[in-house]
């Protein structure tokens, strides 16, 4: 048995009924032209013929007297892949409607957590012939970067090719190329004096690191500290029940006002959220006075490093809510951007992590304790930026057509904004409760109007 690092067994220490703590994934295809009526039930049923499962897909979290009341990863000696892959179909009349419905019920259940914690729903049904995958993954076992990551490598650049590997194939080319490599997972109780002394440097650096941020800061008024996001609807108790919506819009616009107004990609998706907020809380009648401060992960993976575990920092980010034009909410969107990513220039990832799970305390423990109901939020919502593969991927012939992610509304964060990019476009995920939400799809049309405004006013 393997201990599991912090930065992963938190997510199972705050996981409850009203708060699963899994991330997601949306994928729409397009079958290929030749394929019969019952391709789908044939690549399921070759799907659960595989005979040897790949080591993390097999891990089971487990604590007992025996680790000292720690989490740890165990293998499972027989996994049942029929609970974990599954073939569904949606009600008529099949449409997008229906599958969204599907995947906010599928993504509000718990994961079983006697099993690996992990499903892969195979769902056919839809009007235009498309069918979907919808995913799961528990946060303790991968990120949305090594997630996405190792989707990647299950999908083909060829659209001929019909072998493609799942990713619990223990022959899946990703496993097969790195069998020597370390296991994401912590080391045994044995190992952690050597792990203590590995880190002891970065750990002792982490005080002078927090000094700096504050004074930059105290200096610079631009840099989003904890504590100065207002109260707001999606900053209330939440239920476990789950509402999806997603749309996509095309990245050479996004780039063009990015380009126009010298910012970022992230910059434009941040500012199309801010507007998108504002004219979602006007509706309500609940725009606080004081800008919304957004939550935003920044991955410190290596490029070659998907094997599993956790490795984020943060920036807080105002999002310029309390500005009426689209413009001057770039500009303050980009102005704190900068003044957060400065903020971690010169940390190592240790104390990059170390300070954004600082960061995010006080949240875990509004989660833990319901503090949300009389402490302020650390920030209003997360809105996470995923690079995604940029040319067309195909599944046993089948066109990825849609790449949506799915996210985690906690206890006084009812809303989660995450974004892909996928074959030229930006594809938005929102989650959020059911009942703290409502009519969230409203959102969608609000981004719209927000990247229209930006592109009218600057290209």
């Amino acid at each position: 048995m393997a201990l599991m690092p912090p930065t992963d067994s938190m997510f199972l220490v705050a996981e409850r009924r009203e708060q699963p703590m899994h991330v997601g994934g949306l994928q729409l295809f397009v079958p290929p032209a030749d394929a019969g009526p019952d391709s789908l039930g044939e690549l399921y049923q070759r799907a659960l013929d595989i005979q040897e499962v790949a080591p993390l897909f097999r891990r089971r979290a487990l604590r007992s007297f025996a680790t000292a009341g720690q989490w740890t990863w165990a293998e499972d000696p027989a996994i049942d892949l029929e609970h974990h892959f599954r073939h569904s179909a949606l009600p008529r009349p099949g449409r997008i409607r229906e599958l969204l419905a599907l995947t906010s019920r599928l993504h509000g259940t718990l994961l079983d957590r006697h099993r690996p914690l992990w499903e892969v729903h195979l769902i056919e049904g839809l009007e235009d012939g498309r069918f979907a995958v919808y995913t799961k993954m528990h946060h303790a076992m991968m990120d949305g970067v090594s997630a996405l990551r190792l989707l990647q490598h299950s999908l083909s650049v060829d659209p001929d090719e019909r072998d493609a590997p799942l990713p619990w194939d223990a022959h899946h080319p990703r496993w097969t190329r790195h069998s020597e490599r370390p296991s994401a997972a912590g080391g045994g109780l044995l190992g952690l004096p050597g792990a203590a002394l590995h880190t002891a440097a970065d750990v002792a650096g982490i005080g002078p690191a927090m000094l700096k941020v504050a004074a930059r800061g105290l200096r610079e008024q631009a840099l989003a500290l904890p504590g100065q996001a207002p109260r707001t609807m999606f900053n209330r108790s939440i239920t476990g029940s789950r509402r999806f919506a997603a749309d996509a819009w095309p990245l050479d616009s996004i780039k063009a006002v990015a380009r126009a107004a010298d910012a970022t990609v992230n910059d434009v998706v941040l500012a199309m959220c801010s507007g998108a907020l504002r004219a979602y809380l006007t509706e309500q009648s609940a725009l606080p006075h004081e800008p919304l401060i957004a939550m935003t992960p920044v991955s410190l993976r290596q490029d070659d490093q998907d094997d599993g575990g956790n490795a984020v920092a943060t920036i807080l980010c105002s999002l310029g809510t309390h500005l009426d034009d689209p413009v001057d909410r770039l500009m303050a969107v980009r102005t704190s951007m900068r003044q957060g990513k400065a903020a971690l220039q010169g940390l190592t990832q240790i104390q990059a992590t170390a300070l954004s799970a600082i960061v995010m305390t006080p949240l875990g423990l509004n989660s833990l304790f319901a503090l949300h109901k009389l402490a302020p939020p650390p920030f209003n919502l997360v809105i996470s930026n995923i690079p995604g593969p940029s040319t067309p991927l195909y599944w046993n012939g089948a066109r990825l057509d849609g790449l949506y992610p799915l996210s985690i509304p906690t206890d006084g964060q009812a809303l989660n904004i995450t974004v892909t990019s996928y074959n030229g476009e930006v594809q938005f995920g929102l989650t959020g409760c059911r009942r703290t939400v409502p009519s969230l799809q409203r959102l969608l049309v609000h981004l719209d109007d927000e990247l229209a405004g930006l592109v009218k006013q600057l290209t």
